[in-house]
């Protein structure tokens, strides 16, 4: 009986012998061409997910693929070790963050080996890590001084049941999501990077970026949001002050009708008249107090301040409102409100009485303010505009913002959605923002030879209040840097996107101890050739990293302009959600043949969604390597579905994946007797074949090609997976059948094919690969073995078959030698049997020939 494949002590095996070898660890082999494949790196939860899985084993692929290419690679993997969970489960579970992220760690550092990935551990990172965070305060230091991160107050949202400041992910519906307590806002001073600096580079770069989908340049795009326009002064009547806003559309200016002000504008307190003071005062605490995002307010709400402003175009006055759906974050925080011309306004004037007046017609009739039903947005000719009138809007832009300038009241400018990054946040897990407040010296930055600021671990974590930083004595009272004095430091940490804006540099020389990397080491590895990762980070931690990118450049650390030269953003892994109608969502585990395991009821099946601990949709992977293995686990999550798109779990399609392995592994252990000892065909030495042997052979070597241009080129694991399913299944119908008695040129060519499904197979399923791979008898392992490559004589058919349609289906099919003229092809049609049923007793109208294609032929 033959030995049966145990996937369980083979993946053991295999995984320790990768890690005695160090097989991994980045060599810079003499000649080789460099290729940095990432994937992103995970926060370290404590368990990975299937998501995981696919992300990894898509950048695993790559990977091994390469090195067989002899491609220098790089592929390493750390932890984005920062950030608000560790806190909270600290706080839940009475255990310290550091302690629960790096148990964590070394779980998930187990867990990624068992999949059997082709890390260089050696340069693994964790954010966490003081040798790491170092280089962010370092980093945080420079942009300081280069005027690129500054302090200034804003806004953040504040529970007062807990008494601490909530990240927007911990708002639910306005509430609390730990103690449901109202939401309210308040300001805090807060640290910023000005990625502003850079918007209109980051915005330029997005039409170079060939590698990147469009899908992600196109949100990148949107989110820095370049508007060219005026800035226009409105002047408050009775006053010195004036009103800026920004406006893309100054061919409307004729139709200003009132004003919108933020809530939290600084003029709304300095203008608003005394009878006017409370119902005011009223209004902007209710909606200063929302953390709703105000800019889609459904019901458009406002206050009048009691004050006007003069539109400088016009002279006429019109009334200053306090509004909902104006944000201080969104241009100057001041709307000029032209209700015919503009939805929002339309509404908010219907809402409070205002008048609209229409200033752009359509071409083909005039409209009446007192009849419209909504605001007229687009393109058409200018009414009530004095000198513009008949202009089309278009060309009167040009020549209103000249008038404008002329009259002192504006000018044109260009502004973008993009706002900078505000990245202090008053919680504990972070890292602590290197600056020192001073009596006497005010704000002064940590020096350099003092860092890193240390995150003191000695700290009492309640979940109340501020950052219990603040209340640690140890790490607030300092001497200042420069006097001498007492002073505290910062006690706000920094963002997490911090920490992964820059680590794929960290990467290149983890141990350096001099500067954040080495600069000559990344100008052999940078940029990362290929980034993959979910869209969900597009316009956050994709953004980011681009911003440091270039900063880091400007300060002379590299000689590049983006960080990442081809990204792929994997599909989501989704299942079916399963309810019960007591016990609501269920685990998989908790459904036995459709009936729950608690109560018995009938288990609703709903639809497919992305796998969410939340509705209990997920499948554990240990659970799935376990039962199944690492290689299997893998080989399904490429196979269900290209990279790019979605995939849909199928337990049945695990199933067909571990018995496709099973037929791998019995192909060459059921054979070994033929295949023990016996070289692979060679051209070159063993002669020409004939009939199956060479058709066996252009199989071979036509999945060769397949499998090489599916990885390399698009990147279809699926397709290439599936013709080497083919090659295995044409290997089981071997020409001729296979025995002891079977020529030695038949075993050569059995042997060249098994082979090729070995090597093929390797990226995907590396264990198994590597167990058959020796047992062949082969003596370097696979992942130091060259991909083989398909000869171009292997693939040259002698014959094709033709396609034969008659009237315009499909009737027979007759094999020809490739590149058969006409004539010949006709007279073999005419003797085919089949053919001939169709044929006999017609008249041939038309004959069409595609050479080594197909013919048509038209009968009457």
């Amino acid at each position: 009986m033959a030995e049966r494949y145990d996937h369980e002590s083979i993946e053991a095996r295999w995984q320790g012998v990768w890690e005695e070898q160090k097989a991994f660890c980045t060599r810079g082999e003499a000649g080789a061409r460099k290729y940095y494949v990432l994937e992103m790196f995970p926060y370290p939860s404590g368990k990975i997910h299937m998501g995981h899985v696919r992300n990894y084993s898509i950048g695993d692929v790559l990977a091994r693929f390469l090195m067989m290419r002899g491609r220098n690679v790089l592929h390493p993997m750390g932890w984005d070790s920062f950030g608000l969970p560790a806190e909270n489960a600290a706080i839940q579970h009475g255990t310290h963050p550091a302690k629960w992220t790096h148990e964590n760690i070394a779980n998930m550092r187990k867990q990624l080996k068992r999949m059997g990935l082709s890390y260089d551990w050696e340069r693994e990172v964790a954010t966490c890590n003081p040798d790491y965070y170092r280089w962010n305060q370092w980093i945080f230091l420079k942009l300081y001084e280069k005027g690129l991160a500054y302090k200034k107050r804003s806004s953040v949202n504040w529970c007062p049941g807990c008494s601490t400041v909530l990240a927007n992910e911990q708002v639910e519906d306005g509430a609390c999501w730990r103690c449901a307590s109202k939401v309210e806002m308040k300001e805090l001073e807060q640290w910023f990077l000005k990625i502003t600096a850079y918007a209109q580079e980051l915005l330029d770069f997005t039409y170079k970026m060939e590698g990147w989908p469009e899908r992600v340049l196109v949100m990148q795009r949107n989110w820095i949001g370049r508007s060219v326009g005026a800035e226009v002064d409105f002047k408050v009547e009775g006053t010195d002050e004036s009103i800026r806003i920004f406006t893309t559309r100054p061919d409307t200016l004729y139709g200003v009708t009132f004003m919108s002000l933020a809530a939290g504008h600084p003029a709304v307190d300095r203008i608003t008249a005394a009878d006017r003071r409370a119902e005011v005062e009223l209004f902007v605490s209710r909606v200063k107090g929302s953390s709703k995002d105000r800019t889609e307010e459904a019901v458009k709400e406002g206050v009048f301040t009691g004050a006007y402003c003069i539109n400088p175009l016009t002279g006429v006055r019109v009334p200053v409102y306090a509004a909902n759906f104006v944000l201080m974050e969104y241009g100057t925080g001041a709307v000029m409100a032209v209700p015919a011309h503009d939805q929002r306004d339309f509404e908010f004037a219907k809402e409070y009485g205002l008048p609209v007046k229409v200033v752009i017609n359509p071409l083909d009739r005039a409209l009446d303010p007192g009849t419209m039903e909504s605001a007229y947005t687009d393109d058409g000719v200018m009414v009530n505009s004095v000198q513009f009138d008949g202009m089309k809007n278009a060309e009167a832009v040009e020549g209103i913002v000249r008038l404008l300038e002329e009259k002192g009241a504006g000018r044109r400018t260009v502004t973008y959605r993009l706002r900078d990054w505000g990245i202090s946040r008053q919680r504990y897990w972070g890292c602590p923002i290197p600056m020192v407040y001073c009596a006497s010296c005010g704000t002064v930055p940590v020096a350099y030879e003092d860092l890193p600021v240390v995150l003191p671990e000695d700290v009492s974590l309640t979940g109340k209040g501020m950052s219990p930083l603040a209340s640690t004595p140890g790490f607030v009272d300092v001497k200042c840097p420069r006097c001498a004095g007492s002073a505290r430091r910062e006690t706000d940490t920094m963002d997490t996107f911090v920490d992964s804006s820059w680590y794929f540099l960290r990467y290149i020389s983890p141990k350096e101890l001099k500067t954040p990397f080495n600069s000559a080491e990344a100008g052999y590895w940078m940029p990362v050739d290929q980034y993959i990762g979910g869209i969900e980070h597009a316009v956050m931690h994709l953004l980011y990293a681009r911003f440091f990118t270039k900063a880091l450049r400007d300060m002379g650390l590299h000689g590049f302009d983006e960080p990442f030269r081809n990204l792929l953003t994997q599909g989501m892994v989704c299942k079916e959600i399963l309810r019960c109608p007591v016990h609501g969502y269920l685990y998989p585990e908790e459904d036995r043949d459709n009936r729950c395991v608690h109560c018995g009821a009938a288990v609703e099946v709903g639809a497919v969604e992305k796998m969410s601990k939340s509705k209990k949709n997920v499948i554990d992977p240990d659970r799935i390597i376990r039962e199944y293995g690492a290689d299997t686990t893998r080989l399904f999550s490429l196979f269900a579905a290209p990279p790019e798109k979605d995939l849909d779990w199928s337990e049945e399609g695990v199933e067909g994946s571990y018995r496709f392995l099973g037929r791998v592994w019995r192909l060459v252990v059921e054979n070994m007797e033929l295949l023990d000892g016996r070289a692979a065909y060679d051209p070159a030495t063993d002669g020409p074949l004939d009939g199956g042997l060479k058709d066996m052979r252009r199989v071979t070597h036509g999945t060769i090609r397949k499998v090489t241009q599916d990885i390399e080129e698009r990147f279809h694991f699926n397709t290439a997976i599936s013709s080497i399913m083919e090659l295995c299944n044409a290997l089981y119908q071997f020409p001729g059948g296979l025995d002891k008695t079977a020529g030695p040129l038949k075993l050569k060519v059995f042997r060249e094919a098994v082979e090729a499904v070995v090597l093929l197979l390797s990226p995907f399923a590396p264990h198994i690969a590597e167990e058959l791979w020796e047992r062949l008898g082969n003596r370097v392992p696979l992942y130091r073995t060259q991909w083989p490559t398909a000869e171009k004589d292997a693939l040259v058919k002698d014959e094709t078959t033709i396609v034969v349609q008659i009237n315009g289906k499909l009737r027979s099919k007759v094999i020809v030698p490739v590149d058969s003229d006409r004539d010949f092809v006709e007279r073999a049609v005419m003797n085919d049997e089949k053919s001939a049923e169709w044929l006999n007793g017609k008249t041939v109208k038309k004959f069409v020939y595609v050479p080594n294609k197909i013919v048509n032929i038209v009968v009457g």
